[in-house]
């Protein structure tokens, strides 16, 4: 019994260190989601814009696209708005939003500030929709294949690091 008393902390130590060494090498920015690979959840959002195109469930489907969840006042979307200019505009590839949580004149002034790479975006003035994405926190991004399944989900800002090793590919391997 005596010796238990003894051992038990060792097996405690042994058993954190463990725990923690797999922590350590694992990218902060990957998140499971229990949504990888299943369809994109039910949802219609009014559009930001005056331009009539918001987003729902029924847009994400017919080709691979990106979307965005982001908010004018999140400065790590301000960081990666560059990012997602240039995938619109050079790489052609179609990024929708949803605008998570945002006052929209707010919203407006930020992409007529910065631009806008968005094919379409939602408004989603509660949050209930992003919920329903399991959004954890803005920005996030979403790679929506063809037949409107989610197959990969970025949490932070997406960075062209990231783009490049990860994205891009997977858009490719996705259109097929």
């Amino acid at each position: 019994m005596r010796r238990l008393i003894y051992i038990l902390p060792l097996g405690l130590f042994v058993v954190l260190a463990g725990y923690f060494a797999v922590g350590l090498t694992r990218d902060p920015s990957v998140v499971p989601s229990a949504l990888i690979d299943k369809p994109v959840p039910e949802f219609a959002l009014p559009p930001l814009l005056n331009d009539g195109k918001g987003l729902a469930t029924s847009d994400l489907k017919g080709q691979v696209q990106l979307v965005n969840v982001f908010a004018s006042w999140c400065v790590p979307c301000r960081v990666e708005h560059p990012v997602l200019m240039r995938l619109a505009r050079e790489q052609g590839v179609t990024v929708k939003a949803i605008n998570y949580k945002d006052k929209p004149e707010d919203a407006v002034r930020w992409l007529n500030q910065g631009g806008n790479p968005y094919a379409a975006i939602g408004a989603d003035q509660d949050g209930r929709a992003s919920i329903d994405w399991g959004v954890y926190g803005v920005p996030e991004t979403y790679v929506i294949d063809a037949e409107g399944r989610i197959r990969y989900k970025v949490v932070g800002p997406v960075m062209p690091d990231e783009v490049e090793r990860t994205i891009l590919p997977l858009i490719r391997e996705l259109q097929g």
